[in-house]
C-alpha cells in the first residue's frame, strides 16, 4: 500500500513537471511571437499592452520554473524519506504535496488568463 503511494505521488510529480515543461515551451515561443508582433506596432495603446504581456511572460516563466523545481525537489525528499524509513511517507510530506498541487493548479489558472489576454491582443491586432 505505501509502494502504492509513493509511486503515485511521484506519478503525480512526474505528470506536473511534463506539463509544466510543455507549459515553458509555449509561454516561450508566445513571448518570441509577441515581440515580432511589436515590431510592426507604433500605436501607444498597442505597445503598452505589448510591454504588459511581455512582463506576464517573463514572470510566469520564472513561476513556471521555480515550481518545476519545487516539484523535483519534493519527489526526491519523496523517494529519500521512503528509502531512510523502509515504510511511510510523513504527513509532513503529504502536506507539501497537496501543496504543491494547489501552487500548480493556481499557476495553471493564472496562465490560462495570461493565454486568454494574449489571445485577446494578437487577435485584435491582426
Amino acid at each position: 500500500m505505501v509502494t502504492t503511494e509513493v509511486a503515485q505521488l511521484s506519478q503525480e510529480c512526474n505528470a506536473w513537471r511534463e506539463t509544466l515543461r510543455s507549459l515553458r515551451d509555449e509561454f516561450h515561443q508566445m513571448k518570441q511571437q509577441l515581440q515580432e508582433k511589436a515590431k510592426g506596432h507604433t500605436h501607444k495603446e498597442d505597445l503598452l499592452q505589448v510591454e504588459h504581456l511581455d512582463n506576464q511572460l517573463h514572470i510566469q516563466l520564472i513561476n513556471i520554473h521555480d515550481l518545476k523545481q519545487a516539484i523535483k525537489q519534493h519527489d526526491k525528499k519523496v523517494l529519500l524519506e521512503v528509502a531512510q524509513t523502509e515504510s511511510s511517507i510523513s504527513e509532513s510530506t503529504l502536506l507539501d504535496h497537496e501543496r504543491l498541487f494547489d501552487a500548480y493548479t493556481s499557476l495553471d489558472n493564472t496562465l490560462q488568463d495570461i493565454r486568454h489576454e494574449y489571445d485577446l491582443f494578437t487577435n485584435r491586432t491582426q
